[in-house]
């Protein structure tokens, strides 16, 4: 009896120690389920913007053309509720209400510092998928968009220079 509550007691302590490690994997997990599915969002306002000639109103919207450019109405994995913050091509007016104008893109409503990279911003709520890169229209100087990056965008957090 003594040797079978020892061994409770020392498999719950190694499954203490297991926890964070379960935790940060499911995290990762979450971070690239973000990244596809809000890029797959992003080339879907792309290709919606080319057969129709303007952004659509909703996610409902991209839903509706067929064939079909984008497989589900994807959520976002970061949330409980899976709600995404749409992006809009027009800013908002001083009230900040977004309803009727045309998204270009989607973000993340969570708040959590990320494990991953992406876009060179580690806040998971910072990483924007547009369907148009340069909104703003910002360049470099010499004639090249900032901002740009291209479809997989993600990396790892960076490592100390190697000297």
């Amino acid at each position: 009896m003594a040797l079978a509550l020892a061994l409770a007691v020392v498999m719950g302590i190694m499954l203490m120690k297991a926890g964070p490690l379960v935790s940060a994997e499911v995290q990762r997990e979450n971070e690239a389920e973000l990244i596809f599915r809000g890029e797959a969002i992003a080339h879907a306002f792309r290709l919606y913007a080319s057969k129709a000639g303007r952004y659509p109103m909703d996610l409902d919207e991209v839903m509706k053309v067929r064939p079909r450019i984008l497989r589900q109405k994807y959520k976002d994995p970061m949330t409980p509720g899976g709600d995404w913050e749409f992006i809009t091509q027009v800013r908002p007016g001083a009230s900040g209400n977004t309803d009727g104008l045309p998204i270009v893109g989607v973000r993340s409503k969570s708040s959590a510092n990320s494990i991953r990279m992406y876009q060179n911003k580690t806040l998971v709520r910072d990483w924007q998928f547009t369907a148009e890169q340069n909104l703003l229209g910002i360049t470099d100087g010499i004639g090249k968009s900032r901002g740009s990056l291209k479809a997989g965008g993600a990396t790892d957090k960076p490592q100390a220079p190697k000297e």
